[in-house]
């Protein structure tokens, strides 16, 4: 299993936005959602990834996806889907948005938390070249949007990560920071890998 931890500090927290890049640019989570999930014509099933999103008006929010065959997604409509997953929040709880899709109101320190113990890897230009590092098993990347983690959240997960890596020597988007680790995963693992991780839908 992979997990990747996405935090946006302005992303918005309620469902009542018409545009993503206004909505505390939405449209980076998007695009990470879809480079997560999705190869070309399937879907991956060994991945969770969590978004917390820290803007207005109710912040944090955590929402998580979980690989699931009925996951109601699809590279067309992901902002919609994810207004939909929004407005679900129930306050106290943890709500099962749609098969493989929770909403919860928890922050990124408690998200991390939960993951202590595990091969945590914090996503930094400043850190060691990923081909240097030994990835351990069931590994969990932490990585922000465009603005990168601010101060507060990069000391907290470099707290609980195995190392700081770097994807390589130029600044890349969230969403393709997180198809070069999978792509890096993937060739690594291309020897004895079971078909049962990919969905073809």
């Amino acid at each position: 299993m992979r997990e990747f931890i996405l935090f946006s500090e302005h992303g918005r927290t309620s469902g009542n936005f018409k545009s993503l890049m206004e909505a505390g640019r939405l449209d980076i989570v998007c695009h990470s959602i879809i480079a997560a999930f999705f190869i070309s014509n399937a879907m991956r099933m060994d991945v969770n990834l969590h978004i917390i999103l820290n803007g207005p008006p109710d912040p944090p929010k955590h929402i998580e996806f979980i690989s699931h065959e009925e996951m109601p997604i699809s590279k067309k409509d992901v902002g919609d889907l994810l207004r939909y997953v929004l407005w679900k929040y129930k306050k106290g709880r943890k709500v099962l948005a749609f098969p493989g899709i929770y909403i919860e109101k928890k922050g990124f320190k408690e998200v991390v938390e939960e993951h202590g113990g595990r091969n945590i890897y914090l996503l930094d230009e400043r850190g060691k070249l990923i081909d240097d590092v030994e990835i351990g098993e069931d590994p969990v990347f932490i990585l922000g949007d465009h603005l990168g983690l601010p101060r507060r959240e990069k000391k907290i997960a470099k707290r609980f990560c195995k190392d700081t890596i770097s994807l390589g020597p130029l600044p890349y988007f969230s969403s393709q920071c997180i198809t070069i680790v999978h792509n890096f995963l993937d060739k690594k693992s291309m020897r004895g890998e079971s078909s049962r991780h990919i969905y073809y839908r």
